[in-house]
């Protein structure tokens, strides 16, 4: 059943609101939607990184400590695969591409004053 012009007029006029609602824009654009993902696989990987240290030093004390170490280092990693896994091949992509071009700005930007000083 098709829609009647005054229901297609209001969803043009919702469109409207939506795409002038910056926090709207950022929050489904891809950086926004990958921003809690992402900061869960940071700290995951600093978790990691600790308890492999962790590990080692546990492994001087008492085997027991070590494993905790393992234990948690094995955490981290399935927090790490879990996250990964829910943005999906999709949002890695994006993700990546996001992070490529911040760097080729980041790039351009001490270029630019580089030459300027």
């Amino acid at each position: 059943m098709p829609l009647s012009e005054d229901e297609v007029q209001k969803l043009r006029e919702i469109e409207a609101q939506l795409e002038s609602d910056e926090r709207f824009v950022q929050a489904v654009s891809p950086s926004g939607l990958y921003r809690p993902a992402v900061k869960k696989v940071r700290w995951a990987a600093l978790g990691a990184v600790a308890s492999l240290a962790l590990v080692f030093v546990g492994l001087q004390i008492h085997f027991a400590a070590g494993f905790a170490g393992f234990a948690l280092m094995l955490v981290c990693v399935l927090v790490i695969e879990r996250e990964l896994r829910t943005m999906g091949k999709v949002g890695v992509r994006d993700l990546s591409t996001m992070l490529r071009t911040t760097r080729d700005q980041a790039k351009q930007l001490r270029d630019k004053m580089g030459r300027e000083q």
